[in-house]
């Protein structure tokens, strides 16, 4: 059974919506992008907007992120723009098993499409 943080995150994602949260102890602004697990470990690859890191606030335009959803506290959703970063050459190596990915042409053969 999903979690509650991996529900709003999917509902994040199909209502294009920002969720705010808090994650090791930081305030974050974030969009989710992919989410799936590793083994039972729910995961989420995210694009960071917003607040802030271990290494201090989050450059413009933003950072992309894997986010254990276990850590996440506080999960709230938001309207504002959608951010997706840009494209990028790496794949994604934050989880093993994709079930998500806002992505219409996912490159990583998600189990559900949104």
């Amino acid at each position: 059974m999903p979690s509650a943080t991996h529900a709003l995150f999917l509902r994040a994602m199909r209502e294009k919506r920002q969720v705010t949260c808090l994650y090791q102890g930081h305030p974050r602004e974030l969009c989710p992008i992919i989410l799936g697990r590793t083994g039972i470990e729910e995961k989420a690859l995210v694009f960071q907007f917003g607040g802030s890191t271990s290494q201090g606030p989050i450059p413009a335009p933003g950072e992309w992120k894997c986010l254990k959803l276990a850590e996440v506290q506080n999960a709230t959703l938001r309207e504002g723009k959608w951010h997706a970063g840009t494209e990028h050459s790496s794949a994604q190596h934050c989880m093993k098993m994709v079930e998500y990915d806002v992505n219409p042409k996912s490159p990583y053969n998600p189990a559900f499409r949104l």
